[in-house]
C-alpha cells in the first residue's frame, strides 16, 4: 500500500508546478504574521505572532546569534549571555585550544567558574535588530529595457544609498541589503555584533562527535553535537573586544529550557541563519550540479581525505592539528554522495523538467506573458549548454587549487603584493602596508600546517585536475610537468616543496623582510599558482562571466513568471545566510520499504554502537557507568535518556546549532543535521523523507550536569516542564 501511495504522489508532483507542501519553507521571520500565523497556528502554535518577531519588544529573534561569519546559528539560554550552538560549529576553536598536554578534543572542556572561560580573539555573536522590505527604493529607477549591466549599475547605487540612509555610528551596528528572488525584491537587515564570546563548556568529541565520518548525514544517531559560550560586553552593556573589566550580557531576550520532552507529532520551530539554497534551480541546472560539481568534489575530496586521514591516524599532534580540516573537508564530500543519490531517487531532474513544461505552457498563452517569458527558459538552456564546456574547470580550480594543499590559498594573498612591487618607488607605502598584514598572518598559518601532508596534497590533486579537465584548457603549468617531470606530480612536488619559501615559516619572513617581485614571480609553488589563476581569469572566467549574466537575467525573469502563473500560492526565498524560520512536527518516517525509524534515539542506541577500536565509536567510562546505574537525574524519561529526535523542519547548511523551540517558545533541542534519505534538499524539498536531526535539551543538560558536573550551567538557566513562561 504504501508503494502504491507514493507512486501516485510522485506522479502528482511531476504534473504540477513547484508547490509549497507542509513544513517546506524557510521563511522571513518579519512576514510571518502575514504569510504563516495562520497556518502556524493550525499546526500547534502558541505564541503571538509578535513573540516570534518584535522590533520595539522582546521577541524570539532577540535570542538568535549568528555566529561568526555565518556558518553556524547559536541561541542565548541565560540571563547571563550563556550561548548554545553545536559542538562542530565550535570544533575548529576547540581544536585551536588544543595541544597533546591539554586535549580538549579528546577531553572535553568545561569551564568551572567565568575565571576558566577562554577568551577566542576573531569570534564573534550578531543579533539582527531589525529587518525592512526595501523593494522599492532599490528597484525605483531599474526599466525592463535596461541591459543587466544597466540594471546592475543602478541597483548597486540605489543599494548603497538606502545602506547610507539607515546607517549607524553606534559602536557595534551595521546594516546590509540583500537580495530575494532571483533579483525580484531586496530587503534591509540591521544587525548589532560583539567581539567577546569565550569558551564555556565543550564535551568530549567521542560524544559530542559520536558516530564521526560514519554517521555523518545519517539517522539513526546518537550525538551529543553541542558546546557552550558566553557573550561579553563592556560594562555599559556596549560591544567591546576582549577585556577582563567586560561583563556578561544582559540579553534582550532568552530562551527557557524545558524538560517536558518531545513526542510524535509535537510542534518545532527552528530559527536560525541558513546559508544558502537554489530551489528554483531548472533541470539543466541539477545535471550540471550532478555531474560537474557534485562528481568534482567526490573525486578530489576522496583523496584528500584518504591522505590526511592516513598522517592523523599516525600521529597524535597531527591528528589535533588537522581535525577542524578533516572534518570541513569530510562535511559535504559525503553531501555530495548523498545528493546525487538523492536527485536520481526523487527523480528531480524530471520533476524540475514538468515543471517548466507547465511553464512554458502558460506563458504561450498570451502574447503579453509570451513577449515576457516565453524565451526565459530556451535562452537559459543556451546559457547551460555554454557553461558546461568551462565549467569543470572552476570546479578542480576550487577543489583541487583553492582547496587543495595549503600553499595555494597562502600563497594567492601575496597577489596585492606582486602588483604594488611592480613599482616599488612609487608603492612603498602601499608595499609597507601590505607587507605588515601579511607578516600578521605568517604565524597563524604555520601554526597547524604540516610540509608533508601539503606536499602529498599538491602532487595528488594536481593529479586529478590534470586527469579531468580537458587538455584544451590545461594552464601553461601542466605542460612544463609533461616536458621537465614526465608528466609525474608528484616528482613535481617534490622539487616545489624543496624550493619554495612557502614551506617554511622562516622563508616567507625572510621573504617580508625584502620583497622582490622577481623573487615572488620565481618561486615554484607561487608561480604554480598564478599560472592556473591567471587562464582562469583570461580564458575561463570571461565565459563564466557572460554566461552566469545572462542565467541571472533569466532565473529573476523565471521566478517572476513563476508567482504571476502560481497567484494563490505563497512563496519562500531562496537561503541567503539571513535569518529565517521553519515550522514542522517531530516525526518518525520510512525510508525505504519494510523499513521503520522512531523519531527519537536512546543511550542504549550509544551503547549499542560502542566500539572503543573506533575513535567514531568510543564511549567514555563515566558515561557507560551513568548508563549502568541509570543515573539519568531528572532529564530521563521511563526509565530511558533521550540523545536525538527528528522533526520535518526545513533546514540547511548555517542552520546548525539552530535552538528548536516548541509551542510554547521553549528550547527542546538544537539542529546540527539533515538525513541521508533527503541530501537533495537544497535544490528539491523532499516532503517525505525530510527530516532534521537534533539533539535533544535533555540530553545536553546531562552531560553539562551529571557527567561534566558542571551543574553551575543548569542552575544559571530556567528550567521549564512545559508550561508557559516568558523572561
Amino acid at each position: 500500500m504504501y508503494r502504491k501511495i507514493l507512486a501516485l504522489s510522485l506522479a502528482f508532483t511531476l504534473s504540477i508546478p513547484f508547490i509549497t507542501i507542509a513544513d517546506e519553507g524557510m521563511w522571513l521571520p518579519l512576514l510571518v504574521k502575514r504569510l504563516n500565523y495562520e497556518d502556524m497556528q493550525n499546526a500547534g502554535l502558541k505564541l503571538t505572532a509578535e513573540e516570534i518577531y518584535d522590533v520595539n519588544n522582546s521577541s524570539l529573534k532577540d535570542a538568535i546569534v549568528r555566529l561568526g561569519r555565518g556558518f553556524c546559528t547559536a541561541e542565548i539560554i541565560s540571563s547571563e549571555g550563556l550561548m548554545l550552538t553545536n559542538h562542530h560549529c565550535g570544533y575548529d576553536i576547540i581544536q585551536g585550544h588544543s595541544s597533546v598536554e591539554n586535549d580538549y578534543l579528546t577531553n572535553g572542556f568545561w569551564a568551572m567558574n567565568r575565571g576558566e572561560e577562554i577568551a577566542n580573539p576573531g569570534l564573534t555573536a550578531t543579533f539582527l535588530v531589525r529587518m525592512a522590505d526595501v523593494t522599492e527604493d532599490v528597484l525605483a529607477d531599474v526599466t525592463d529595457d535596461m541591459s543587466e549591466e544597466e540594471r546592475a549599475k543602478k541597483i548597486r547605487a540605489a543599494i548603497r544609498a538606502v545602506t547610507e540612509e539607515n546607517s549607524s555610528e553606534e559602536k557595534g551596528i551595521s546594516v546590509e541589503v540583500k537580495s530575494f528572488f532571483h533579483g525580484n525584491e531586496y530587503y534591509l537587515f540591521e544587525y548589532l555584533t560583539y567581539e567577546d564570546v569565550r569558551l564555556v563548556g565543550a564535551p568530549p568529541e567521542s560524544i559530542g562527535k559520536y558516530g564521526g565520518d560514519t554517521d555523518n548525514w545519517m539517522w539513526p544517531r546518537h550525538t551529543g553535537d553541542f558546546a557552550l559560550f558566553r557573550v561579553y560586553t563592556a560594562p555599559d552593556g556596549s560591544p567591546a573586544e576582549f577585556s577582563k573589566a567586560n561583563v556578561p550580557l544582559k540579553p534582550k531576550h532568552f530562551l527557557p529550557v524545558s524538560t517536558a520532552g518531545v513526542k510524535q507529532d509535537d510542534f518545532a520551530i527552528v530559527m536560525g541563519y541558513p546559508g544558502s539554497t537554489d530551489r528554483y534551480l531548472t533541470s539543466e541546472g541539477v545535471k550540471l550540479e550532478m555531474s560537474q560539481v557534485n562528481d568534482t568534489r567526490i573525486k578530489v575530496r576522496g583523496q584528500k581525505l584518504a591522505i590526511m586521514k592516513e598522517s592523523m591516524d599516525a600521529d597524535d599532534a597531527t591528528r589535533i592539528k588537522y581535525a577542524a580540516k578533516y572534518s570541513q573537508s569530510s562535511n559535504y564530500y559525503k553531501y555530495s554522495i548523498g545528493q546525487n543519490k538523492g536527485f536520481t531517487r526523487m527523480r528531480t531532474v524530471e520533476q524540475k523538467a514538468a515543471q517548466e513544461a507547465n511553464f512554458n505552457t502558460w506563458a504561450n498563452n498570451s502574447s503579453e506573458t509570451n513577449e515576457k517569458y516565453g524565451k526565459v527558459l530556451s535562452d537559459m538552456n543556451k546559457a547551460y549548454t555554454e557553461k558546461e564546456k568551462v565549467n569543470l574547470y572552476r570546479q578542480y580550480y576550487i577543489e583541487s587549487v583553492f582547496l587543495g594543499a595549503e600553499i595555494f590559498r597562502f600563497a594567492s594573498g601575496y597577489r596585492g603584493l606582486e602588483a604594488a612591487l611592480e613599482n616599488k618607488k612609487e608603492n612603498r607605502e602601499d608595499i609597507e602596508k601590505q607587507t605588515a598584514a601579511l607578516q600578521e598572518s605568517v604565524k597563524d598559518h604555520f601554526k597547524e600546517y604540516d610540509v608533508d601532508i601539503d606536499k602529498e596534497l599538491f602532487g595528488a590533486l594536481l593529479k586529478i585536475f590534470y586527469d579531468n579537465v580537458p587538455r584544451n584548457q590545461h594552464p601553461p603549468i601542466f605542460k612544463e610537468v609533461e616536458n621537465k617531470y614526465k608528466g609525474d606530480f608528484d616528482v613535481f612536488a617534490y622539487a616545489v616543496y624543496k624550493r619554495s619559501m612557502f614551506t617554511s615559516e622562516a622563508g616567507v619572513n625572510r621573504f617580508l623582510a625584502n620583497p622582490s617581485q622577481k623573487k615572488l614571480l620565481s618561486d615554484p609553488a607561487y608561480k604554480t599558482f598564478k599560472s592556473v589563476s591567471d587562464y582562469y581569469n583570461a580564458s575561463i572566467r570571461p565565459i563564466l562571466r557572460k554566461t552566469n549574466s545572462e542565467l541571472d537575467k533569466n532565473y529573476r525573469l523565471y521566478v517572476q513568471g513563476l508567482r504571476e502563473m502560481n497567484t494563490d500560492k505563497v512563496y519562500y526565498p531562496d537561503a541567503n545566510s539571513t535569518m529565517r524560520l521553519s515550522y514542522g512536527k517531530v516525526k518518525d518516517y520510512i525510508p525505504a520499504d519494510a523499513v521503520f525509524y522512531k523519531h527519537y534515539t536512546t543511550l542504549g542506541g550509544v551503547m549499542e554502537k560502542k566500539d572503543n577500536t573506533s575513535d567514531e565509536f568510543v564511549v567514555p567510562n563515566k558515561l557507560e557507568q551513568l548508563y549502568k546505574d541509570k543515573d539519568f537525574g531528572q532529564y530521563g524519561e521511563d526509565g530511558k535518556l533521550i540523545v536525538n529526535f527528528i522533526t520535518t523542519n526545513d533546514i540547511t547548511g548555517g542552520n546548525s546549532g539552530s535552538p528548536v523551540i516548541n509551542a510554547k517558545g521553549e528550547l527542546i533541542g538544537l539542529a546540527f543535521d539533515g538525513n541521508w534519505e533527503a541530501m537533495s534538499g537544497d535544490i528539491a524539498f523532499d516532503s517525505v523523507y525530510k527530516r532534521t536531526i537534533n539533539v535533544d535539551i535533555r540530553y545536553v543538560l546531562f552531560i553539562i550536569d551529571k557527567y561534566a558536573g558542571a551543574t553551575h550551567l543548569v542552575n544559571e538557566m530556567k528550567l521549564v516542564d512545559g508550561s508557559m513562561s516568558a523572561n
